[in-house]
């Protein structure tokens, strides 16, 4: 195993400098309607990041010049804030969750958005882009895009980069991604060691073809990234999946107690793919401190899914329509 891993790094890594622009847009020209792209950007209180992101996408990649991608949708999950009105003044398309597919109720959480995020796109490779990026780089899009434009065989691409943790005017370079070393890892290479080779497992960045997506589950927490990846191995196989190197990723940090749910939804993900005969619905006790001393306070860990998106009539209708 560790000999195929080897040899995956060797085939399926790359840098983002790897495919220049001109290569990128030139495959792009040369694939016709295959090489649309679809940036989704799932968005919940964002207001503070998500306008810089726009700015940068499409000043970098939806010029005239640079017309790299197609469609940059920022899909809202129920902002308070000003997320929707900074994104759609920076110029991206705002979508509300709820709008789409309305006769199916929405439920929280970063999966339900994704999922929905395919009945309100239209590009053959979508690409995924967290919100919540600071010091944002064109080649987060560019980079994870540029394997699915060049190479036939690729079906899934995974950014990979730095993640420094910083706190308290200290940083961290490796400190970040803690449930990643933490949780994912461990469980990818105990089960899963045909994925070990991913540096950034978990990470919200990532591009994919829109038929690969469509036939996949989507968890509908926090576990969507693990359970994509898991998912994707056994439906296309290790060497249709892929990463590139990005640089520095700069991004908001949850404490601990938030780090714990998260944790506690991915080890479910994993759970149900190793025996999805046996689901059950726990929950999580977490303690917070009051005025009489260490108070529980319980959360569901959802297992909920969305079914693969070919199995929805409405995206079957407006896919013969397109």
């Amino acid at each position: 195993m560790l000999d195929e891993v080897a040899g995956w790094l060797r085939r399926r890594s790359w840098t983002a400098a790897h495919r220049p622009l001109g290569q990128l847009l030139a495959a792009k020209r040369a694939a016709g309607p295959r090489g649309t792209v679809s940036v989704v950007l799932p968005a919940l209180d964002e207001e503070a990041t998500v306008g810089a992101i726009v700015t940068e996408i499409r000043r970098e990649l939806m010029s005239e010049a640079v017309p790299l991608v197609d469609e940059l949708v920022v899909l809202d999950s129920g902002s308070t804030d000003r997320t929707a009105a900074v994104a759609a003044e920076a110029g991206a398309t705002v979508v509300h969750r709820d709008a789409i597919l309305p006769r199916l109720p929405a439920v929280p959480g970063k999966g339900e958005v994704l999922w929905r995020s395919l009945l309100a796109t239209r590009g053959e490779i979508v690409c995924f882009v967290d919100a919540d990026l600071r010091e944002f780089d064109a080649r987060f899009v560019s980079g994870i895009v540029g394997p699915l434009l060049t190479d036939g065989n690729v079906q899934l691409v995974k950014a990979m980069y730095d993640r420094p943790l910083e706190t308290g005017g200290t940083v961290d370079p490796g400190g970040g991604g803690r449930v990643t070393e933490l949780v994912a890892r461990p469980l990818l290479n105990l089960h899963w060691p045909q994925l070990a080779g991913f540096v950034q497992p978990l990470g919200g960045e990532y591009a994919a073809r829109r038929s690969l997506l469509e036939r996949l589950p989507f968890p509908v927490g926090y576990g969507v990234e693990l359970g994509i990846l898991i998912d994707a191995l056994n439906t296309v196989g290790l060497d249709a999946l892929a990463q590139v190197d990005v640089g520095v990723r700069h991004h908001r940090h949850q404490d601990g107690q938030a780090l714990g749910r998260m944790a506690a939804t991915i080890y479910r993900t994993a759970q149900t793919r190793l025996a999805r005969g046996h689901l059950v619905r726990p929950v999580l006790t977490q303690f917070e401190r009051t005025a009489e001393g260490f108070a529980p306070r319980v959360h569901e860990v959802t297992t909920e899914e969305r079914p693969p998106m070919i199995s929805i009539p409405e995206y079957v209708r407006r896919r013969q329509v397109a």
